[in-house]
């Protein structure tokens, strides 16, 4: 059936109901599972819903769920269940399990058995379809599910943005790394790169529509173009959007460091709107570990990188990930992690305990640790971190920043980020929110920056 007799079909079921339809999205995870909310979003407005974030008020609720990590996956168990009651009072209520977590076998066959109210299941490929899904339940179904394996949505899919001043823009879907411990590249499929001009065009429309932020997500952006059938790498891509004039700050996760290239960073220093930051997760650092991890570089090609960065830039920030806990990672191995936080003076880490997901490599592997012992080793990464964060911050100290600004908190505190990616916390008016301000940097925290509106 066409897209527009689809839409036109669902159009009439809802205008006969005896109240506005409304539709609900909640993403969880990471970056692209809320960019593709936002689309989510952009498809049910234009079928005719009105948007609420109050599931109780609506007709469609769509979870959009997460798989990447097993704690965030039984977060998601506990929020379906919870959906229920609204479905025992509503049974025409339209439950769906949509995102990456929908891609997995085990989880379909669970919802089918102990959850008969999710009457919608979608795989993160299959979002273009929704509508379908949608008209065949109004018109009886009790059950649609569909995922449709390493696909590129559909370019025309309206979006709702989450926010008036920033914006994701993805890159590239999918990852061919086949880390032993992760469970994306079987649920989110190979990479597939979208064109070039795809990306241009829609970032320069939201820089003309006053957008201050574009974020390019891709599971690994420095494999971007290695698929297209005229390879384009990263960098030109960084180079080719930079050129795009106005006020706006272009920022990117995440970057694998296999790939990390030294043109990478001169690119990025050399630009006009590109930060300075590199979010560069490392995962342990034991060289032993990380083949075990199936992360090809080793932690001496890692830290040439970041002194090459730091050489050209002395303000240059950095990030990582780190798991503690790998099933094989002795105490020598972590007490490398911990030198290397030491070494390198990471702006901010992103730190986890690993969970063994089904299907991986790394799952079958025998835990040699208590979670006693992970647990300890948790807290002392974390102290290590916080001591080194708030003395390397000081290098910032008298120094003027061009921070956009993000939000205001309850005591009438802004925050926002600085062009190296930090966060910067100031006094000023909340009519500053969405805009680029000049500070001055005279305090520092461990996990922000204090400054002064430079006008004042």
């Amino acid at each position: 059936m066409e897209a527009m007799t689809i839409r036109r079909k669902i159009r009439s079921y809802l205008e006969a109901m005896p109240h506005t339809p409304k539709a609900c999205v909640q993403s969880f995870g990471c970056q692209l599972n809320f960019c593709d909310g936002e689309k989510y979003k952009g498809v049910l407005q234009d079928l005719g819903y009105q948007l609420t974030d109050i599931p109780e008020e609506a007709d469609v609720i769509l979870l959009n769920a997460c798989a990447v990590r097993a704690h965030a996956e039984s977060r998601i168990w506990g929020r379906i269940g919870s959906l229920k009651p609204i479905w025992e009072k509503n049974p025409n209520v339209i439950i769906g399990l949509c995102g990456c977590m929908a891609e997995e076998q085990e989880v379909r066959t669970l919802l089918r058995k102990s959850y008969p109210f999710v009457k919608l299941v979608l795989g993160s490929g299959a979002m273009e379809s929704l509508p379908d899904h949608l008209l065949a339940l109004f018109e009886g179904e009790s059950h649609r599910e569909a995922v449709e394996f390493g696909r590129l949505p559909d370019e025309s899919l309206p979006t709702v943005r989450d926010s008036r001043f920033q914006a994701s823009v993805p890159v590239m879907y999918g990852c061919n790394n086949f880390c032993t411990y992760c469970i994306v590249p079987y649920v989110r499929g190979r990479e597939r790169s979208r064109t070039p001009n795809a990306i241009e065009a829609e970032v320069r429309e939201l820089v003309a529509s006053g957008y201050k932020e574009i974020l390019l997500l891709g599971q690994n952006v420095n494999s971007y173009g290695k698929d297209l059938s005229e390879p384009m790498d990263f960098p030109d891509l960084l180079r080719r959007l930079d050129t795009i004039p106005g006020e706006y700050v272009i920022r990117f996760m995440s970057s694998h460091p296999k790939d990390a290239t030294r043109e990478l960073i001169d690119v990025m220093l050399a630009s006009n709107h590109i930060e300075w930051h590199l979010h560069l997760p490392v995962q342990s650092g034991s060289n032993r570990v990380l083949q075990e991890m199936n992360r090809p570089y080793t932690i001496e090609q890692y830290l040439n990188l970041i002194a090459y960065a730091r050489k050209q830039a002395p303000l240059f920030s950095f990030s990582s990930d780190l798991i503690v806990g790998f099933p094989t990672e002795t105490e020598e191995d972590f007490q490398k992690t911990l030198d290397l936080i030491e070494t390198v003076r990471y702006d901010n880490l992103y730190t986890f305990i690993y969970s063994p997901r089904p299907g991986t490599k790394a799952a079958a592997l025998p835990q040699i640790s208590t979670p006693e012992t992970i647990s300890e080793r948790m807290q002392r990464l974390l102290a290590k971190q916080r001591e080194l964060t708030e003395a390397y911050n000081a290098r910032f100290l008298g120094k003027t920043c061009k921070v956009l600004v993000e939000r205001q908190n309850e005591a009438g505190l802004l925050f926002g980020k600085n062009r190296e990616g930090l966060h910067v916390e100031l006094t000023g008016d909340a009519a500053l929110i969405g805009k680029m301000v000049a500070v001055r940097i005279d305090g520092v925290k461990n996990w922000a920056l204090q400054g002064t509106l430079e006008s004042e």
